[in-house]
């Protein structure tokens, strides 16, 4: 279905962009890890091309007309282009997740900051459960309540990536950690943001973030019962590793403003092997009632659509083009120093 040297091409960036997912990836299937493959990679290549690029607007909007594209059946003379489309024909992959994706990379873009952990959650269901729906999508795999379960993985994974980066986004300006909390310490963004100590105030908001992450992880696992066999080790070995990363920050003290939690190639290792005990223990026990649990509120338009019981597009697209009107009157304001309502801006976007 891919072209092997389209295939070759996003294996090579995965090995380079994302060595959490290529280890995971290992043991995947190959009939599924050569899509997942393929989809990491232009989820990849659409982050790297909005936080790379100063014209903000301009690289949504740009990432938009090649989603268009791909799903008209004439991608963009890429690679990453070439395999994705191939996905789309293949899978029946609904337009509505990687437009999901998109809108969380126009919200980072646009330096959106979140008051709840309810409003931080919508952007992680947005840039990391529309991929776990999608590669749900890839397995085959359209039942609600597996799907529910993948979308609670994405958040928990994304929760653990905003935990163990806290100080690296603080000193580019990013402020992920709901600002309730913030208010709840005492402290405004700006003091967060010029923090160059790992205070016990930020100490616990890191805590508490992983114990949500956590939380989510021990729901997400009765999801797994629910994929094909071979599929499942995998998707474990993801779900370790990631929390493994968590574990890594627990061990640091919670402190991620002075240092980065790493992981090791043993640790990633033994976490892979684990994978593989965990998965076939679900061939022989019981399903977890976990599995019934309802999906996360920020995460129910995904199941949806996944589900192929979609929202209407328009209720949709909405949300998605008030995000790039934003965007482009932003680039508009920083380049004339001109004002634009975004009323007027959103007739073009």
């Amino acid at each position: 279905m891919i072209a092997p040297r389209d295939l070759a091409h996003c294996t090579e960036a995965i090995r380079h962009g994302s060595r959490s997912f290529h280890a995971a990836s290992k043991l995947l299937p190959r009939r599924v890890r050569d899509p997942a493959l393929a989809l990491y990679a232009f989820c990849r290549l659409a982050d790297d091309a909005v936080d790379e690029n100063r014209e903000k607007a301009a690289a949504v909007l740009s990432l938009h007309e090649r989603l268009d594209l791909a799903y008209a059946g004439r991608p963009r003379n890429a690679p990453a282009d070439r395999a994705f489309a191939a996905i789309i024909e293949g899978f029946d992959m609904p337009r509505a997740l990687p437009d999901a994706l998109l809108e969380g990379l126009a919200w980072d873009a646009e330096g959106r900051r979140y008051a709840t952990l309810s409003e931080l959650r919508a952007y992680a269901a947005r840039v990391a459960s529309a991929v776990g729906a999608m590669m749900c999508v890839l397995m085959r795999v359209r039942d609600r309540d597996a799907l529910a379960r993948a979308c609670d993985l994405g958040v928990a994974m994304q929760l653990t990536n905003i935990a163990r980066d806290v100080g690296e986004d603080a000193r580019e300006g990013r402020l992920y950690l709901p600002l309730d909390w913030l208010s709840e310490a005492g402290m405004t963004p700006d003091d967060f943001l010029h923090s160059t100590t790992a205070t016990p105030e930020n100490r616990r908001m890191v805590r508490k973030l992983l114990h949500e992450a956590e939380a989510l992880y021990h729901r997400s696992e009765s999801g797994i019962a629910a994929l094909p066999l071979a599929a499942r080790p995998g998707i474990f070995a993801a779900r370790f590793i990631y929390a493994g990363i968590g574990g890594r920050v627990r061990a640091g003290g919670y402190d991620s403003i002075t240092r980065r939690a790493r992981t090791n190639g043993r640790q990633k290792l033994g976490w892979l092997m684990l994978a593989m005990l965990r998965a076939g223990g679900t061939v022989i026990l019981p399903h977890s009632p976990m599995i019934y649990a309802k999906s996360l509120p920020e995460t129910e338009f995904l199941v949806r659509a996944a589900a192929q019981d979609a929202p209407r597009a328009a209720d949709w697209s909405d949300t998605l083009y008030e995000a790039l009107a934003r965007l482009k009157a932003q680039d508009i304001e920083r380049e004339t120093g001109l004002s634009r309502d975004v009323g007027q801006v959103r007739e073009t976007a």
